[in-house]
């Protein structure tokens, strides 16, 4: 007789109490806006919201450092119980403590090479009433500035009728993002901004790359205001700001050329 298969939800309620207990012993100061753009109506039992059929919602969250998901989970979690499903990809998956991790918490693999495989199953979540938490930017912003966006968010809320929530996290990506690594200094006390934008409901008949851009633009309205209202003042050159605010990241145009030579590496390699 095969083994019961152990209960989603408190896998997942330890994740998150980890990640909670991580913010408060290292004393992030997580500080967001637009929490009016969150849903009224959910139905909140317990420690976990009540997964109801045709209240799903797409999570688009931008994607500036590795630990960005983290806080858009930690923010949703303090303001709904959200159980968020997140694609999680292949390459990520290979490790056995992630496969497990996705297994019990009922995360979706992605295969980027064959990325459709996944498509009907983030719908079907949808429909059933799960919050699927996207990074429509499939990799790290090295610019730090929203790059062009995938067109999945959008496709999946129109065919499944629900809204994309925009969350745009800064601050982030202080602590560990491509070419920085995790210390103790980049993270204690280090502020995160988020913004929660007004969530976009998408027309099933609307032209699914114009959406893609209005989501894009949305996203980047969002990290324009965290930075206005950062409670730190960047240093002039600054890594961790944009060229466009006096930082010394990657330039937008740089990093399209990269980016296309990632892609065409990926492909190679698999």
């Amino acid at each position: 007789m095969p083994a019961k298969r152990r209960p989603n939800k408190y896998v997942y309620r330890s994740i998150v109490f980890a990640g909670v207990a991580a913010v408060n012993l290292f004393r992030v100061k997580v500080i967001p806006s637009g929490l009016e753009h969150l849903p009224k109506d959910e139905v909140i039992r317990g420690m976990n919201r009540q997964v109801v059929p045709g209240k799903g919602a797409v999570v688009a969250i931008t994607h500036f450092g590795y630990l960005d998901f983290v806080f858009a989970e930690y923010l949703l979690w303090k303001q709904l119980k959200v159980h968020m499903r997140f694609l999680v990809t292949k390459k990520a998956a290979r490790k056995k403590f992630v496969a497990a991790v996705c297994d019990w918490c009922e995360h979706i693999v992605v295969d980027r090479s064959n990325g459709g495989a996944a498509y009907p199953i983030s719908v079907e979540k949808l429909h059933k009433g799960d919050y699927l938490a996207v990074l429509p930017e499939a990799g790290v912003s090295r610019s730090f500035e929203v790059r062009q966006l995938k067109t999945g968010a959008v496709r999946m809320a129109a065919e499944a009728g629900v809204p994309i929530i925009p969350v745009s996290v800064w601050g982030g990506h202080r602590m560990l993002t491509r070419g920085h690594g995790l210390s103790l200094k980049a993270v204690w006390k280090t502020p995160v901004r988020i913004h929660i934008g007004e969530p976009l409901r998408i027309d099933p008949a609307a032209p699914v790359a114009e959406e893609t851009l209005r989501l894009q633009k949305i996203l980047q309205e969002g990290i324009d205001q965290c930075i206005d209202t950062y409670p730190e003042k960047a240093p002039v050159g600054a890594w961790w700001m944009p060229v466009s605010r006096g930082g010394s990241a990657m330039t937008p145009e740089d990093q399209v050329l990269l980016d296309e030579a990632d892609r065409a590496k990926y492909k190679i390699t698999g």
